[in-house]
């Protein structure tokens, strides 16, 4: 897929366009997009550029992910990066270059996108059937909805704080041509938080019919539907997030019956990028880099011991409801830890816990869990928990479905509480734990951790600032207390 990320980088790439901006520059041996745009196979070809732009550490492959978890309180950085140190300590400045790297990265795609979806129906080939057409689009939408989710959430307050009125990132909906683009076009303003997840909602609402679930190395149907519940969930439209989430359940796709499903397509997966040692994650700043010891990693990024301790609250029963035992007397944790668990030593030197969802830290070829199924299950649980309902199932039914799973034993009624913990153990380094405490209005640490104080619910730098570059070129307006 690579190929695309430098032969068409004009093409497929943003920026907000300035003097200084190397991209501006249009490459001789590249094409113009009336050459890219010309055919069905060109249109692939820019889709391929997409998802290839999508395998940056930055945007997809791990690293804002796992930014936002040690930010909270599933894993320490103990690495020697100042800019991720910064971010977990909460000493994060607007000229954090970390940032703005995840900033230019993800705008890349979303221009890709933009780009697909403006040229893509004015193809004038009689071969590029209709279906085929919309089904590139939608996956354009569908991948432009994701990362402008993505987005909103590091760098604006939650709905729950300022009510959705709050300052989001610039809306970019269409190609910008530098030689003709009035201001407006070329330095836009940032948007509302509400603007954005409209936006996102009307992408997903249009892609959804246009998608399949043959393919999910690719967008699929149950992947928009499972987006767009986890955005209704976020803004507590409890009825339509369960009712997606259901539909997603009762797609091809299925719960896997153990936990060896992160390194392949299985039908766990709605929606996973597939990554190989040539092509896939571009640095050892990703998942699999920063995520496994020394010296087949970084070592960067071990469990916090709030996790461990998450973990270690409940033991596995055996088939007749008795403790599981290991070899020496012992009970044995929950299986998502002792599964997906591997000691080494860290950065520092110290043996530490690292999980083993991502255990290829010598070729940095994992592939990137985007959207599972088991989040639809917990989706599906938690809307019909607080909407008081029953769609699909009811919410005791299905987290210990997920509970069985883990080798636990069930629950006989589920609160709040539960979900969200089942939420921490099942998508730990995944990336979504920020995001859960903050839409619940809690503090991203735990009382007694590091910062706890700085990672209240509404502190300044439980967001992303705007990077300084973006402030000085578009005259943006800053996050407060940056």
């Amino acid at each position: 897929m690579k190929i695309f990320k430098y032969t068409l980088i004009f093409l497929l790439s943003v920026g907000f366009y300035s003097c200084e901006d190397d991209l501006d520059i249009l490459p001789e041996d590249d094409q113009s997009p009336e050459q890219v745009f010309s055919s069905e196979a060109g249109a692939n070809g820019a889709l391929v550029g997409v998802y290839s732009l999508a395998q940056q550490d930055d945007v997809l492959n791990g690293t804002s992910a796992l930014a936002t978890e040690w930010q909270s309180d599933n894993i320490d950085f103990v690495g020697s990066f100042p800019t991720f140190n910064d971010i977990r300590t909460y000493d994060t400045r607007s000229t954090n270059t970390s940032i703005q790297g995840i900033y230019d990265d993800n705008y890349e795609v979303i221009n890709a996108a933009n780009r697909i979806i403006a040229f893509v129906p004015e193809i004038a080939d009689e071969t590029f059937v209709e279906e085929s057409r919309a089904n590139v689009i939608a996956q354009a939408k569908f991948m432009r909805a994701l990362v402008y989710f993505k987005l909103a959430d590091l760098f604006a307050q939650p709905l729950q704080v300022g009510g959705g009125t709050n300052l989001a990132v610039p809306l970019v909906v269409n190609p910008v041509n530098p030689t003709s683009a009035t201001d407006e076009e070329l330095f836009p303003k940032r948007a509302t938080l509400n603007e954005i997840h409209t936006q996102i909602e009307v992408d997903l609402v249009d892609a959804i019919p246009a998608l399949t679930n043959s393919d999910n190395s690719r967008a699929t149907q149950a992947a928009a539907q499972q987006l767009l519940a986890r955005l209704y969930l976020y803004q507590e439209r409890f009825e339509e997030a369960a009712t997606l989430s259901n539909d997603a359940i009762n797609s091809s796709f299925q719960l896997a019956e153990n936990y060896e499903f992160f390194n392949d397509q299985s039908p766990e997966h709605l929606f996973t990028l597939v990554n190989t040692s040539a092509d896939g994650q571009d640095s050892g700043e990703g998942f699999s880099g920063l995520t496994n010891p020394a010296p087949t990693g970084r070592g960067d990024a071990p469990f916090s011991d709030n996790l461990i301790a998450a973990y270690l609250e409940e033991f596995q029963i055996d088939e007749d409801g008795n403790p599981l035992l290991d070899d020496e007397g012992n009970p044995v944790p929950d299986a998502r830890y002792t599964d997906l668990v591997q000691i080494g030593e860290s950065a520092p030197g110290n043996d530490r816990l690292f999980t083993a969802k991502f255990p290829d830290g010598i070729n940095n070829a994992d592939n990137a869990p985007v959207l599972r199924i088991t989040e639809a299950y917990l989706t599906r649980a938690e809307a019909n928990l607080r909407n008081g309902s029953s769609i699909g199932a009811d919410p005791l039914t299905d987290i210990n479905l997920l509970r069985a799973r883990a080798g636990l034993v069930a629950l006989t009624a589920v609160t709040l509480d539960d979900i969200l913990n089942e939420r921490r153990k099942e998508l730990a380094f995944e990336g979504q734990r920020r995001m859960d405490l903050l839409r619940n209005g809690l503090d991203l640490r735990r009382a007694g951790m590091p910062n706890e104080v700085e990672s209240a619910f509404g502190a300044d730098k439980t967001i992303f600032p705007i990077p300084n570059r973006e402030i000085e070129l578009s005259q943006l307006q800053q996050n407060p207390g940056y």
